[in-house]
């Protein structure tokens, strides 16, 4: 399968201080691959260069490469249509995600109307809130049509957070940045979304960059993982090859952290 995102020598700096050094992966249509470390080691910093959206006093070297395009170098103006139709974003907390003074429906609706716009296909009011409550089934939000009229505040954590997605979805991205998407949920919740994640992925075939700093999601999540440590790559291959035989200490110490606090959970309990 083609490289979706390919990753060069990527090295962030802020200021005179590197941030992120000399980081290489790819992540191919269809695959699910997962950025691990712990926090500050860059990996949302790496997502953000991906798309060209890194804060002011930022700057990015090396390559990458998003679809056929070069983001490292290129203007706003040239990164503008790449983001949400090229790769989409979903992030940690869907509250602050959703504007909460508009109801769900809305928000998907206006995520659509511009994608359709863009396509040059029919904006008949008809067309779009039939896609609209299709993106809310899609994602298995129950009772779309009452989700679609609700604001953010009415429904749950993982329904905010499967409406987030379905917006993410309405533009077709081939590429969907997950950028912990999981952290604020429940147990029960977390394993839906990433079952949900895993059926999307394989459905449309786009590719997935799942970031997150907890192991056990990662290895239901991706099928890759990429490990970082203050902004270098410290490993990668297959998850449950690095999760079984990890290669560097940073990742061993890392499982062993992961394994150690499932123990005092279980003790606890």
């Amino acid at each position: 399968m083609s490289d979706i995102l390919k990753v060069e020598n990527l090295t962030i700096r802020a200021g005179g201080r590197v941030l992120v050094s000399d980081v290489s992966f790819s992540v191919a249509a269809g695959e699910r691959v997962g950025l691990i470390g712990e926090s500050g080691s860059g990996k949302s910093l790496t997502a953000l260069a991906s798309i060209g959206l890194l804060a002011d006093g930022m700057s990015a070297d090396g390559s990458v490469r998003l679809g056929d395009r070069q983001i490292v170098g290129a203007s706003d103006r040239e990164l503008v249509p790449l983001r949400g139709n090229v790769a989409a974003t979903v992030f940690q907390e869907p509250l602050t995600a959703l504007d909460p003074l508009m109801k769900i429906g809305r928000q998907v609706t206006e995520v659509v109307r511009r994608r359709r716009r863009r396509d040059g296909l029919s904006l008949d009011r008809s067309f779009i809130d039939g896609e609209v409550i299709g993106l809310l089934e899609r994602v298995l939000l129950p009772d779309p049509a009452r989700i679609a009229n609700s604001w953010p505040h009415e429904i749950s954590g993982g329904q905010r957070q499967r409406a987030a997605i379905a917006m993410a979805l309405a533009c077709r991205p081939a590429l969907l940045i997950a950028d912990e998407p999981t952290t604020a949920l429940d147990v029960t919740t977390q394993a839906e979304i990433l079952k949900l994640l895993e059926g999307l992925v394989q459905e449309s075939g786009m590719a997935l960059l799942f970031i997150s700093h907890d192991l056990p999601v990662v290895a239901m999540a991706a099928e890759r993982v990429v490990v970082l440590q203050q902004g270098r790559l410290v490993e990668q291959g297959p998850v449950g090859e690095v999760f079984r035989r990890p290669r560097h200490a940073y990742t061993q110490g890392l499982l062993a952290a992961a394994r150690s606090f499932d123990q005092a959970l279980r003790n606890a309990l």
